[in-house]
This record gives structure tokens, sequence and C-alpha cells, in this order.
């Protein structure tokens, strides 16, 4: 099928059973996915019962005409149950490290909720040498050298690839990152898992992290977090809303508080809960949400 095809008449509102991932230190789940036996399955309509790579692979234009053969985004919800591993992520142009088929990740997150006192890490505090880095990880205090930030829900940060990152015990957050899994670990707090330890990545993480220190996206407006050529992710509510979505991109659209009900013209409503997941075909139109929710809208 043309990719510069119009997205089919059959398009519609589709609500999306999640994938779950159950790591050593939490869980995951996989909101919008199309990862090979790690998709989500539409759970409503005509499409009901078919996972979105299916989707993907059969139907394109549902996807929109900036989306290329390799699906690029994948969205979370992780829940830090204990502290995530400090490590990094490579850039799509780090390809002296890069595995074939391997990509680079850039990520962002949303805090949806947070316990007193958790934490998360981004960056330096102080530029850093690759010397003082890679001794540090040696003596297993890199710690002492990463920024810390309190965090509360409502939060946002943008991981660019390449930025050393960690999340804290007791953080609850959503996460838009590049559809990859590449992750360089340095340090996991001398965890077992089935009684080994996790392995480290120390010369390609070495190769790949920015030693500066990290600094926060410049302020957008009220209602977008980020836009780049990667991803566009915006917040809307908690009073009603209206959006178009166009023939260029997919909307994939996170209830993260309350309740309401999704209106599209030519379409049953559909109810909304908290945690829940839709997938909003290209080309599908004019939309509105009533009630009292919060959302992101994910695009590309």
């Amino acid at each position: 099928m043309n990719k510069t095809a119009k997205a089919p008449n059959t398009a519609y509102p589709i609500k999306l059973i999640p994938h779950i991932v159950t790591p050593i230190w939490g869980s995951e789940t996989w909101l919008l996915s199309v990862r090979e036996n790690a998709a989500a399955v539409a759970a409503n309509g005509s499409f009901a019962g078919a996972t979105l790579r299916q989707l993907f692979e059969e139907h394109p234009a549902l996807f929109g005409t900036k989306c290329g053969k390799d699906f690029p985004l994948l969205v979370k919800f992780i829940d830090a149950q204990d502290d995530l591993s400090i490590q990094v992520h490579p850039r799509d142009s780090d390809t002296e490290v890069l595995k074939p088929g391997e990509a680079g990740k850039t990520e962002c997150w949303y805090v949806l909720s947070a316990k007193g006192g958790s934490k998360i890490y981004l960056g330096f505090r102080d530029e850093i040498t690759p010397e003082k880095f890679a001794r540090a990880i040696e003596k297993g205090n890199l710690s002492r050298y990463v920024q810390a930030h309190r965090v509360k829900r409502g939060d946002f940060y943008y991981i660019p690839a390449g930025t050393l990152h960690a999340i804290g015990k007791g953080v609850h957050l959503a996460e838009v990152q590049q559809n990859s899994d590449t992750t360089y670990r340095v340090f996991d707090y001398n965890r077992l898992q089935d009684g080994k330890p996790r392995p480290l990545h120390v010369e390609q993480a070495c190769a790949v992290t920015d030693l500066q220190p990290y600094y926060p996206l410049p302020y957008i407006d009220p209602n977008t977090l980020v836009k780049n050529e990667l991803f566009t992710v915006k917040k809307y509510g908690p009073s009603a809303f209206s959006g178009h979505v166009d023939d260029e991109s997919f909307a994939s659209v996170v209830v993260t508080e309350g309740s309401g009900i999704l209106h599209c013209e030519g379409h049953e409503p559909l109810a909304l809960e908290v945690g829940d997941s839709l997938f909003l075909p290209a080309g599908l139109g004019e939309f509105s949400v009533e009630g009292r929710c919060r959302i992101l809208d994910v695009r590309l």
C-alpha cells in the first residue's frame, strides 16, 4: 500500500491493550508498541484482536505520511519500585558502537506520581573529564557526580541520547522514546538477577556519554512539552478540549488523570479512564474530549 494514500475509511479511534514487561526493578506498560512479541493489541471495532504491528504492516496509511518503514516510537508507563541502573543511550550517529540493526534512543519523561523524596538523575553536576568518568565507574562512586532532581507529579524532562540518567525508586512516569532498546549500563547497585550481576557496558558508555552538565529544555508554550524532528508531545486537560489528526501522523493519546469521553464525528463515543491508551489513525480529523481528565498527545 502506498504510504501517501489516505487512511482507509475503516479508520476509527482504537483503544489499545498494552504489553506488560516486568524487569528486575519494577514494571513497564508498553502502551504504544509494534515490537515483535511485545506489540499492543486493538481492543475495539473491526480491528479488535489485531496487534499494532499487524496494522502497521497491513494498513500503513493509518500511521501517516511521516511514518517511515521502521516504526519510530515507543510509549510506556514506568513504575520504578526500585532504583533503575545508571545508564546512557547512544545517538543514531554513534555508529562506532552501535551494532547492526540497533538505533539511538532519545526519550522524555512526564512524571505521573512520586513518593516523597523520590529522585531522577540526569547528566553531571559539573563538566567531567573522560578519565574522571571512567575512574568513577571503576570505583563505584559515580552517583556523587550525577545531577539529582527531586520530582513531583506533572514534572517533565527531555533526555537527549548521550545523557547519563536513572529513574529513582518511587517514581511513576510516562516515557516517550525512540523505538530502540539499546542501553549501556554503567552502575547497577551490585544487584543480582538469577544469581548473576546484570552486564555493564562501560566501554560503549564512555564512547557516547555527554560529559557536560544537564540543562532542561527551554519553555515552548503551556501545552507543548517537546517538539522536534523525533516526536511532539503535548498535554491537555483537565477541562474539555478538542484536537485534529491530519494525514501526516497518527496520535497516541494516553490518559494520565481522571476520566472523560472521546467524541469523533461518525464514530461511537469512547469512555476514557486513567491509564487508557488510544491510537487515533492519521487522517481521522476532528475529535473532542469532555469530562475531567488529563492526557498526553504524542505524534511524529
